[in-house]
């Protein structure tokens, strides 16, 4: 604790407890919820002022990494089976699209529901396990890696560790996930028929709007029948009367003459462009197309003519019967003619019905008709929208490749989703009191800064092809939060919902802490996720890479990555200009773009400044190699003694000695003995000569593993 001086000779020290004070926010129910298996140990080291320094190094373990990865499944499993089933038509197609899903249902349900046995015991994947078939969808070595420096106010610096997320069960023979995307799309075929993804929503939409409505106006003619005389089919007309349906059923109507001119459709129902150009020239596809637009629009106008006819009959019949009839306008139309004599004919055919003739008797036949009439004009729209939901299922299933392309990118983001949400959920309780923050959320969002160790050589480039497309993904996830039901462990669990794609991961918090909440995060407002990722690799294996290989993988993820940080600083200075910490982000940012352009081998200085970037905007920050074992562990250590030396005045005189202290007698080393069952980081002395200097463990504290 600062104050006492200790004497010249004094080294840094592991303590045995800390003050219990210290403990108490750590043991609250929402920490619980998120946090377990905790491992503490306490430093004390000096300071430029021959002050000591207490310092708290807390790793943990926990429950996200089975409850997400099995919540992810859940989701995936439902879509999959209920998603492609809105009616009986198309039953070719969606016969396609579900046994495209059936494979990867039966896979997720198998690995469900291993994941729930496992996670009944464990909260901890280790990295032995990380090939294992069933433990895909679980981050490996997951944890939270804590440093609080005691003082007048203490303050928590935070990293989440895990292994690199990545399919190793698949192994990386081919490559990782952006080379096999980037494959699949340079092979698969263009398709003639395609829909966005707010197209096949609206459709959707549309779906269910037919279902509802259309029994309505049964069930409303049914009622004029027996008491009523008005009849309000506005909501019904103004869903289907949508540009979506005639522009859907001109692509049916082109796909069913495209088949019966014996043109190739793929096994999935999709046309592809340079068959259909092979088929025809263009001017006859023009021709085509316009004789085509000309009889679905026909086909189309004519049953809608044929509603409006039979309502304006009905509501003809009830002004008659009602005494209510004022026509002030007159028929000139060639359907208003068609209506009028419409009526004319049934008012005469009514004349010589009985005085006593009942309305129902007189209304019968008219609400027959429009009942036909409606009954055409819903089958219309529903085969249409059924077709645009259905086409937009195969596309989407085309567009992100063959069924081990689809699980392999399923299994790596759910290992980088469960580590994200851990993070997020902690830097979210560490800041609920910090009114900058908690607007930064709801206004800009929250940067999300994942660090790689791994290298561009051999197995690790598909590693970081892979993690590279899981950070990528985590871009379409945003955080809501909510008011928990009780300060229950289990109803302070973050919970999933959504689909693939619109991800939203709501963390539940105490009615008392949700309260104090800003009004923008209590009505639920999106706090999006800006994820970027640097990585450097540092091992022996990235200098074969430097001096034999290719390290254009790493040069573009950095690169790339520096422009969307710079994007989101950007934003957040231009949204909340006096934001403490901001001011000096443009100089931190011009340093970073340096450092990435700069052409230095294992230019850790990346790491450093990207680090400190996301510190300064309030992100989240992870740190991964490929089992988050041993290189991982010399980043954290040397992180964190980084920042005792930059914000709380660690001796330099005694950096190195903190630094080994840390890594032979700290948490990381704890890490090392649960993952492999030994209490040695597993680097070799010829190896280590590789590293940079200061990512090296001190004496005795590494070699064999076994």
């Amino acid at each position: 604790m600062e104050g006492e001086t200790p004497p010249e000779h004094e080294c840094p020290a592991v303590c045995d407890r800390l003050h219990s004070s210290v403990h108490d926010k750590e043991n609250s129910p929402m920490m619980r919820a998120v946090l377990c298996a905790q491992v503490c140990k306490v430093y004390r080291f000096l300071t430029e002022d021959q002050r000591w320094l207490l310092v708290r190094e807390q790793m943990s373990e926990t429950p996200l990494s089975f409850s997400l990865p099995k919540q992810l499944l859940s989701t995936l499993i439902r879509r999959s089976e209920g998603a492609w089933r809105p009616s009986p038509h198309w039953d070719g197609l969606r016969h396609d699209v579900i046994n495209h899903c059936n494979h990867l249902i039966g896979c997720y349900q198998e690995t469900l529901a291993e994941l729930d046995k496992l996670s009944a015991s464990s909260c901890f994947k280790s990295s032995s396990s990380k090939s294992d078939k069933h433990l895909q969808f679980v981050p490996t070595n997951l944890h939270s890696q804590r440093m609080e420096v005691t003082g007048p106010n203490s303050v928590w610096y935070e990293v989440i560790t895990f292994g690199a997320p990545a399919h190793h069960h698949q192994a990386f023979k081919h490559g990782g996930l952006k080379r096999l995307l980037s494959k699949h799309t340079n092979n698969r075929d263009g398709c003639s028929v395609s829909y966005s993804q707010d197209e096949s929503s609206r459709a959707r939409e549309l779906l269910a709007s037919v279902a509802q409505l259309q029994p309505l106006v049964f069930g409303l003619a049914e009622e004029l029948l027996a008491v009523s005389l008005e009849l309000n089919t506005e909501q019904f007309v103004h869903a289907l009367k949508d540009e979506l349906v005639k522009s859907a059923l001109l692509a049916i109507h082109s796909q069913r003459s495209a088949s019966d001119n014996n043109s190739h459709v793929h096994s999935n129902g999709l046309l592809c462009d340079n068959t259909l150009r092979q088929q025809a020239s263009p001017g006859q596809q023009d021709a085509s197309r316009r004789d085509a637009e000309e009889y679905v629009e026909e086909e189309w106008d004519r049953a809608w003519a044929n509603v409006a006819m039979s309502l304006n009959c009905i509501h003809a019949m009830g002004d008659r019967l009602q005494g209510r009839e004022h026509r002030h306008q007159e028929m000139t139309s060639s359907e208003d003619q068609i209506h009028c004599a419409l009526v004319m004919t049934f008012r005469t055919s009514s004349s010589s019905s009985s005085s006593s003739s009942s309305w129902q008797e007189q209304l019968l036949p008219l609400v027959v008709t429009l009942r036909d009439c409606v009954r055409e004009a819903a089958g219309k729209a529903r085969a249409a929208m059924t077709f645009v939901v259905l086409q937009g299922a195969v596309a989407a299933s085309v567009a992100q490749g063959p069924e081990h392309i689809v699980q392999r990118r399923h299994a790596v983001f759910s290992q980088a989703l469960s580590a994200v949400v851990c993070g997020f959920m902690l830097k979210l309780f560490g800041g609920l009191e910090d009114p900058d923050f908690l607007l930064q959320l709801h206004s800009v969002g929250v940067l999300v800064q994942f660090e790689g160790l791994l290298s561009t050589y051999g197995d690790e480039v598909g590693m970081l092809e892979d993690m590279e497309v899981g950070v990528a993904d985590l871009s379409t996830v945003a955080f809501t939060v909510s008011e928990a039901k009780s300060e229950q462990a289990d109803d302070l669990l973050p919970t999933l919902s959504g689909a693939w794609g619109s991800l939203v991961v709501e963390v539940p918090l105490p009615p008392e802490t949700f309260e104090s909440l800003p009004q923008e995060v209590k009505d639920g407002r999106l706090i999006r996720v800006h994820p970027v990722l640097f990585n450097i690799g540092i091992n022996q294996q990235q200098s074969l890479a430097e001096r034999f290989g290719d390290s254009s993988l790493q040069e573009r993820v950095n690169q790339q990555s520096c422009e969307r940080l710079r994007v989101y600083c950007n934003t957040l200075t231009d949204t909340l200009p006096h934001t403490a910490g901001i001011q000096s982000l443009s100089d931190l940012l011009s340093s970073l773009d340096r450092s990435v352009q700069t052409k230095k081998r294992k230019n850790v200085e990346v790491l450093w400044i990207a680090a400190t970037v996301c510190r300064r905007v309030n992100g989240v920050r992870l740190t991964s190699c490929k089992s988050a074992k041993d290189r991982t562990a010399m980043s954290v250590t040397l992180e964190q003694c980084l920042l005792l030396r930059e914000r709380h005045t660690l001796s330099p005189r005694h950096f190195s000695a903190a630094l080994d202290c840390m890594r032979r007698d700290g948490c990381r080393m704890e890490n090392v003995q649960k993952n492999v069952g030994s209490r040695k980081f597993a680097f070799s002395g010829v190896q280590l000569l590789t590293f940079p200097k200061l990512y090296r463990p001190p004496d005795g504290s590494f070699g064999s593993t076994h």
